[in-house]
């Protein structure tokens, strides 16, 4: 994965160190978005038609980025919670016969719930090679 390639070799403070203050972006809130990402699109959309039930809190207008706004204590949970959630969306995606299924969760394709995470990798993935370069110069894949 490419997230956690960024993510080796760094300490937990550096991980959550902000790139552009005020802004709250850190490599490991990008872990703790994705972790929410693959609930979104993957474990709760292809799993059996519940109310969704984010990761790491409930998210509303004003309220805590409960993703965005991580701090180096949080560091092995956030990395374990990814974890679970990738394993799990795997699974379900597994279960199906085709991506042309609708997926019991929320009702839209596999096909179209997949594309949504992979667009949400390929954007978060971007700003996490400059978050790493400011953080120790490190660069490539």
């Amino acid at each position: 994965n490419a997230l956690e390639a960024k993510c080796q070799g760094l300490t937990p403070e550096q991980l959550a160190e902000r790139a552009a203050p005020p802004s709250t972006l850190c490599l490991l809130g990008l872990v703790r978005h994705l972790t929410e990402m693959e609930r979104a699109y993957a474990v709760w959309a292809l799993g059996p038609d519940l109310p969704l039930d984010w990761v790491w809190g409930v998210y509303t207008e004003g309220g805590p980025a409960w993703d965005f706004e991580a701090t180096a204590d949080m560091a092995i949970e956030s990395f374990a919670a990814w974890e679970t959630e990738r394993r799990s969306a795997d699974a379900l995606i597994g279960a199906y016969d085709s991506l042309d299924q609708k997926s019991s969760g929320n009702g839209y394709s596999v096909r179209w719930n997949l594309m949504k995470l992979v667009g949400e990798y390929a954007r978060h993935c971007g700003q996490a090679d400059l978050l790493r370069e400011r953080i120790d110069g490190q660069t490539g894949e």
